[in-house]
């Protein structure tokens, strides 16, 4: 069990965290905290548990996002509806928890006591991290949101796609983004609970985590000014930076930041030096006003080519290049397996693979516990709070575990 007297010495050995946690957001902060030694108690609906769990079966029947977001932590079945069970959360937080983190639905934390002024003036020294769409007051407090309605009041969708049309990230950005934030603002509890003594509340909301991460197009549309244009996977303000097609019927990306780079790109990748001081590329703002031409030219020059040779001339250049990959070439990626950064762990269904949390130290093996099941650890947590096998069979029985 995660915890255990036989575990390494990490950094947040010791720490106990209770999270009444689902979907992405609060699962993904969880589970980096478990990365670094944590010991993280999931709290979960008996028979159900997190939502996440049914989102999909793509990992041996298993949801892809809760395997991503859930490892290394234990699982306890509570229905909070039934008083007992609640007791039991109240006692395990008391007894337990250096950390407590919630995403339920606004309102639900401070229904069940855990809202900061009664765990404050309980235990002074717990930290509380709450997350949620908006934050906990304000006009849009008690709306509910997911990542795409987050992408969407952020004015993230505004600035990705096509000129056509908006698309939204493929990945849970928002929720990545507001987990991200309470990953760091927990640790940074945790440094000045080891001087002050006291916990901390933190609010981190997801439209706030997201507008942080909008900060360049917010800065270039300012006062007035127009936004980045929605340039689909070109950067909307620097040109050439994108993908191009080869003539082999695939595409490089790549990427031109300054005058010396396209006076390379011109004389070793295209080989036309004349076109290095045409004046109307001459600068990043020329070349970006004229896409459509240069796109062009640069790709008629591309058509004769294939990416082997674009790519070998782009690394004799020093211009920043990449592949067009898909997921099955990023599963296989040549440099995550040289430096060795995939693991495995276990789950009910057998192990799959995990790449290694990132920044972690190369003297130490990472942690990489396994992805509960459902209540898997209901019963050890129950006994070490001292509830006997009797009353654990009772509390099953009522259905409150």
């Amino acid at each position: 069990m995660a915890g255990s007297g036989s575990e390494p010495l990490r950094p947040l050995r010791g720490v106990t965290v209770v999270a009444l946690e689902h979907a992405i957001a609060a699962p993904f902060a969880t589970r980096q905290l478990a990365d670094l030694g944590a010991r993280v108690i999931k709290i979960e609906r008996p028979g159900s548990g997190d939502f996440a769990r049914a989102y999909d079966g793509r990992v041996r029947g298993l949801s892809s996002h809760f395997v991503w977001t859930n490892r290394s932590k234990e699982s306890l079945t509570l229905d909070l509806k039934q008083p007992s069970a609640a007791a039991l959360l109240h006692r395990l937080v008391m007894e337990k928890a250096d950390v407590v983190v919630q995403n339920l639905a606004p309102g639900a934390a401070a229904r069940l006591g855990l809202s900061w002024p009664v765990l404050s003036e309980r235990k002074p020294g717990l930290i509380l991290c709450d997350i949620s769409g908006y934050g906990n007051d304000g006009p849009y407090r008690d709306r509910k949101a997911y990542d795409l309605l987050i992408q969407s009041e952020a004015a993230y969708l505004s600035v990705t796609g096509t000129a056509a049309e908006p698309a939204k990230s493929g990945n849970s950005i928002a929720d990545i983004a507001a987990g991200m934030y309470a990953y760091s603002n927990i640790l940074a509890a945790l440094l000045e609970r080891g001087i002050s003594g006291r916990g901390r509340h933190i609010d981190v909301s997801m439209l706030e985590a997201l507008t942080e991460w909008m900060g360049f197009p917010m800065y270039y549309a300012f006062d007035g000014a127009d936004p980045p244009p929605r340039a689909g996977a070109s950067h909307a303000t620097i040109f050439p930076y994108g993908p191009f097609a080869v003539g082999d019927g695939s595409s490089v990306m790549l990427g031109v930041q300054n005058e010396r780079e396209w006076q390379a790109f011109c004389v070793q990748v295209l080989q036309m030096p004349d076109l290095a001081a045409h004046p109307d590329y001459a600068r990043n703002a020329a070349r970006n006003a004229a896409r459509d031409p240069l796109r062009r030219l640069i790709e008629d020059c591309f058509a004769r080519l294939d990416a082997a040779t674009v790519t070998e001339r782009l690394a004799l250049a020093r211009i920043a290049h990449a592949r067009v990959n898909d997921l099955a070439d990023l599963w296989a990626h040549p440099q995550l397996r040289a430096r060795k950064r995939w693991s495995q762990v276990d789950t009910e269904h057998g192990p799959v693979p995990a790449l290694q949390p990132p920044g972690s130290p190369t003297d130490q093996a990472p942690r990489m516990d396994a992805v509960p099941a459902l209540g898997q650890h209901t019963d050890a947590i129950l006994a070490e709070l001292g509830v006997t096998p009797h009353q654990i069979d009772a509390l099953r029985d009522a259905r409150a575990i």
